[in-house]
């Protein structure tokens, strides 16, 4: 009898069926960090705008809407959020919404907020302190 050099057929089947576990067990993990990763931005930017929109305050005496006069983009660094700022007298909202990519797809968090206090909040707003959990 000859020796072959090679695999038969229910070694390459075992060798796919492992694949496919890791593959099974792997890709939500891997998709969980991704939109992870989205929400940081989101709440960095949140962050950086409220902080901003703070020195236009002492500077200016007022508030603004207008993100540019912040020095600040109306998207994210990588696109994946819109943010705006509402003002209403001595107060203001900044908001971070979806613009695309993975933020679109996170149905748990899918906007964030920080007012002039500092009071953070997220929409659904029962997620609020998962939302904001880093």
């Amino acid at each position: 009898m000859k020796k072959s050099n090679g695999f038969t057929l229910i070694e390459l089947m075992i060798a796919v069926a492992i694949v496919g576990i890791l593959a099974a067990v792997a890709y939500p993990s891997y998709q969980s960090f991704i939109i992870s990763s989205a929400r940081s931005e989101a709440m960095s930017a949140v962050l950086d705008a409220a902080s901003k929109q703070e020195q236009y305050f002492a500077d200016n005496r007022e508030y603004t809407t207008d993100i540019s006069k912040l020095g600040l983009n109306t998207k994210t660094e990588s696109g994946l959020y819109a943010l705006s700022a509402t003002v209403d007298g001595q107060s203001f909202v900044i908001t971070a919404t979806p613009a695309g990519g993975v933020a679109s797809n996170d149905t748990k968090c899918t906007t964030f907020t920080i007012n002039e206090v500092g009071v953070k909040g997220a929409t659904p707003s029962a997620n609020t302190d998962t939302c904001w959990k880093r």
